[in-house]
């Protein structure tokens, strides 16, 4: 099973607002960066988007590690917020509905796929490709395609 590295960040100006996203994939050494935007969206759409179309690339089952600095997607993975949230009918815990569902639902059916792990990152620190995921994130919001 090949092993992909695999950076990502999602920004949005007004949240809600216009958005972008990026996704930096590495297979032995060699970058692919992803990207794109959206004309009204939100900071944490943003965020999940980087990740589902990062594994949607992919075209063979992969064993990944995903790297965020989006406590909202690692904590909902590693705390399996998302098994909870199926479990009640896509309702928080305050019983409000999940927001991103259709997102969501795409990460749960590419999980199945992939042997992922994700790791939570500090934003806007010392990581280099965190970094460079935020800058190419924000750059797709000014239209810096």
């Amino acid at each position: 099973m090949k092993e992909v590295t695999i950076y990502t960040d999602g920004a949005c100006s007004g949240n809600p607002g216009p958005g972008g996203w990026c996704a930096i994939l590495i297979y032995k050494g060699i970058k692919k960066v992803l990207k794109g935007f959206e004309r009204h969206t939100t900071n944490n759409r943003m965020e999940l988007k980087a990740v589902v179309e990062a594994l949607k690339a992919l075209k063979e089952p992969c064993k990944v590690v995903i790297y965020s600095d989006s406590a909202y997607i690692v904590n909902a993975v590693n705390q399996n917020w998302i098994e909870r949230w199926q479990k009640n009918g896509w309702k928080t815990s305050e019983k409000e509905e999940v927001k991103n569902i259709d997102l969501w639902n795409e990460l749960i059916n590419l999980l199945k796929i992939h042997k992922v792990t994700f790791e939570k990152v500090k934003g806007h620190s010392d990581n280099e490709l965190n970094n460079l995921c935020d800058q190419i994130a924000r750059s797709m919001i000014k239209g810096e395609q």
